[in-house]
This record gives C-alpha cells, sequence and structure tokens, in this order.
C-alpha cells in the first residue's frame, strides 16, 4: 500500500517550545508600542494642553485650515475673528495650531 505514498514521522524532539514560540509576537507588539503608539499618546497630550491653554487673543488655524484669532473662549467652543468683522464658531478641539503673534498681518 505504501509504494507511492511515505508514511509521515513526527519528530521526537521539542522545537522551539513554549515561550519562545510566542517571542516574535511579543518583539512585534514592543515594536508597535514604541514607534506607533507611544508616539500618538504624546501628541494627543500635547493637543490636549493647547486647546486647554487657549485664550482670547490667541492666532490659531483649525482643522479645516482657517486661520484666525480667538475673540471668545467658552467650555466646548471658541469663538475666531477670520476678518475684520467676520466671527466663526468652532468647537474647541478643531483647533490644529498655534501660530505667533503676527501671522494674521503677514497673510
Amino acid at each position: 500500500m505504501n509504494l507511492f505514498i511515505s508514511d509521515a514521522w513526527a519528530q521526537t524532539g521539542e522545537v522551539g517550545g513554549g515561550l519562545l514560540g510566542l517571542l516574535p509576537f511579543v518583539l512585534i507588539i514592543v515594536v508597535f508600542y514604541f514607534l506607533l503608539i507611544r508616539p500618538q499618546q504624546k501628541r494627543q497630550k500635547q493637543h490636549r494642553e493647547m486647546v486647554s491653554n487657549l485664550k482670547k487673543g490667541d492666532e490659531v488655524v483649525t482643522t479645516g485650515g482657517t486661520l484666525g484669532r480667538i475673540t471668545d473662549v467658552g467650555e466646548n467652543f471658541i469663538t475666531l475673528e477670520v476678518a475684520e468683522g467676520v466671527q466663526v464658531k468652532v468647537q474647541n478641539h478643531a483647533v490644529q495650531t498655534m501660530m505667533p503673534k503676527g501671522t494674521i498681518k503677514d497673510a
């Protein structure tokens, strides 16, 4: 019967058993943490601090690209003056970056 198909024999020695088999997965998780997760958490923390420190007169850019000067700061919303006499209300977390003073005059 075994003319064309040979019998398969299991190896008797242990090869990479137990925790050694999990080592590649652990290394991948560690690399992902230090290259992806940790930097993202740092950016989120910096953004939360920036948003909590917004005050009247700051010049900011929103996530939509709107450049303006803060005229009013509320709990959830801020009012931006985007042009003389033109004010827009946006959510606090929509502020992407703070710009140096005088940026609006240069733009």
